[in-house]
């Protein structure tokens, strides 16, 4: 089972860069041999969070070795046909190195009546997306009349270059997202979760793509872990906690946070690795200024522990 690490940035708050922020998220990446680049989504946010799909193709014109997803992207606030021809293209254009990870969204239902849905509706919409995109993905002609969407004879072109469709990773860490990975993911994407939750998850996973007859390839589990690098882990928790985006309703962060000197972050991936997952996207939990430097240290320091 191979071991994975991949990044995205710090806090947005303070990003006023544009362009030269991604040369240098794409720079430390490519010097440090990350595997990938991940871009959060957050479309109604009073923070400076770009919008993903903009960002990456941005990025996948900086580099072209490095892979690069989205963690997570709100799936049903977006048109899924419109969605897929986005994807499909960036895909294309990269030859072949997105990686799309998809989750319900945020959990304020004002959010939601901005884009003129139900917070209740979001998981039948994104049951049916994901199955609406991979026909378009893969299928001429597609004919689809679901309970939100309808299409007939309908078409998107250029396809993706991953086939027969680029793998989607779902988010969530609830039963219903364990469930969802299991019966239309292609792997699973979670973010603060306990390694414990991570080893309990997986068999939820696996028996509902069984009965599905679908197949999770064991090393398509993810987990999204903040950090930060310090002499010691008292301050390095000082100056993470208040850049923590989603707090735990039954943990502190610190146990699903990767906090202290390099080998107490190495140690706390060993733990995750234990438990089942085997690909990981760190973000510092620090402004942006100081997030690049922090993946600097990572990349010095424990990316190649991991990737040797």
């Amino acid at each position: 089972m191979s071991v994975r690490i991949g990044y995205m940035p710090g806090s947005f708050t303070a990003c006023v860069e544009g362009s030269a922020l991604f040369r240098k998220l794409v720079s430390v990446g490519e010097q440090y041999g990350y595997d990938s680049i991940w871009m959060p989504d957050r479309v109604v946010s009073a923070q400076h969070i770009p919008d993903p799909i903009v960002s990456l193709a941005m990025i996948a014109a900086y580099s072209e070795r490095l892979k690069f997803g989205t963690s997570v992207l709100q799936l049903s606030s977006r048109n899924p046909v419109v969605l897929a021809k986005e994807i499909a293209t960036l895909d294309r254009l990269s030859k072949g190195r997105f990686l799309p990870a998809v989750g319900l969204g945020q959990e304020d239902p004002r959010e939601y009546e901005t884009f003129g849905i139900r917070k209740e509706e979001r998981g039948e919409r994104a049951d049916e997306a994901l199955t609406l995109m991979r026909r378009l993905w893969s299928e001429e002609n597609v004919t689809y009349h679901g309970k939100f969407y309808s299409v007939s004879e309908t078409t998107i072109s250029p396809k993706p270059v991953q086939e027969p469709y680029l793998p989607i990773w779902v988010g969530g860490r609830s039963k219903a997202a364990l469930r969802r990975v299991g019966r239309l993911g292609d792997g699973w994407l979670a973010s603060s979760i306990l390694p414990e939750e991570v080893r309990d998850g997986i068999p939820i996973i696996s028996s509902t793509a069984s009965q599905y007859n679908r197949h999770i390839e064991p090393d398509h589990i993810g987990v999204l872990i903040g950090f930060l690098i310090s002499n010691d882990q008292k301050t390095a928790t000082e100056r993470a906690r208040p850049h923590i985006i989603r707090q735990h309703p039954r943990a502190q962060f610190t146990e699903y946070t990767a906090l202290g000197t390099p080998s107490q972050v190495i140690s706390m991936i060993r733990h995750y690795i234990r438990s089942g997952a085997s690909k990981f996207v760190m973000r510092p939990l620090c402004p942006m200024d100081e997030g690049i430097e922090q993946l600097q240290t990572l990349g010095k320091e424990v990316v190649p522990y991991f990737h040797r």
